[in-house]
């Protein structure tokens, strides 16, 4: 009799680990609206059987792929950290079931990226990629509040484009560098347009210093420069065996053959 009592009690308890909640099925009147937090709790037997829900912060990523603004492919993988809201345990259970997140998740992460990316266009979510992450964290948030999720993380751990992307990215950075090329050649010819006109205003100027100097001098400046010319070929003919010279005021005889 006591084995039986006891055996009976044990049915007439459960408990709740921390980090757990618990509602009531009742088969008379179905889900209860009370929540049992953790501790050992009093149900009546075979009536009445315990739901527990895991109420701690959960990962799960979930990918997804949308197009944006300008239609360029785009793959995003979505890190979140939920709980569910444990007064509204009953009411999850009730209209969505245990396995809340596999069904409300994937649904409004997919709805929310593509919402939020198509208003972007490709090189946008790369320069202003916190600005799409704290777009999505909000509107996110806000929808999965009214299916009694709260969303303690929201983070975008990848993001890539598709092959259209790449190519065009390849293109643009080609074109660049003929850009800064073509703009190189463009300065070289400049500088050295004006390092032409620079050398030719210097000769002008020279040779105008030169004729002024004529103009000043007359004559005497060729005459100084045919003496010095003449000095020079004097050396170079004093230097050779087969020049002979001959006074200017004397005469001579040479003693040729006949």
């Amino acid at each position: 009799s006591s084995g039986i009592n006891a055996e009976y009690g044990s049915q007439c308890l459960y408990n709740v680990d921390p980090g757990e909640a618990a509602i009531i099925f009742d088969k008379f009147v179905g889900v209860k609206s009370s929540v049992y937090g953790e501790g050992t709790h009093f149900r009546i037997p075979v009536i009445q059987e315990p739901v527990i829900f895991d109420i701690k912060s959960r990962p799960r990523s979930v990918p997804v792929t949308t197009g944006s603004k300008d239609l360029q492919t785009v793959n995003l993988t979505l890190r979140i950290l939920f709980h569910p809201d444990p007064t509204l345990l009953p009411s999850i259970y009730t209209n969505i079931g245990m396995d809340y997140d596999e069904r409300i998740l994937p649904s409004i992460v997919d709805e929310v990226l593509k919402s939020v990316v198509a208003k972007y266009d490709a090189s946008e979510l790369i320069t202003q990629r916190d600005s799409v992450s704290n777009t999505v964290a909000d509107d996110l948030t806000r929808r999965a509040e009214t299916f009694g999720i709260y969303l303690d993380d929201i983070s975008i751990t990848h993001l890539t484009f598709g092959h259209d992307f790449a190519r065009a990215v390849e293109s643009k950075q080609v074109a660049q560098q003929e850009a800064e090329r073509s703009r190189y050649y463009v300065e070289k010819a400049e500088f050295e347009k004006a390092a032409a006109i620079i050398s030719a205003e210097g000769d002008a100027e020279a040779a105008k210093m030169l004729s002024d100097a004529f103009d000043k001098v007359g004559d005497s400046l060729i005459e100084l420069r045919k003496m010095e010319a003449a000095e020079e070929i004097a050396a170079q003919l004093a230097g050779s065996r087969n020049v002979t010279y001959l006074p200017k005021d004397k005469g001579m005889l040479l003693n040729l053959p006949a």
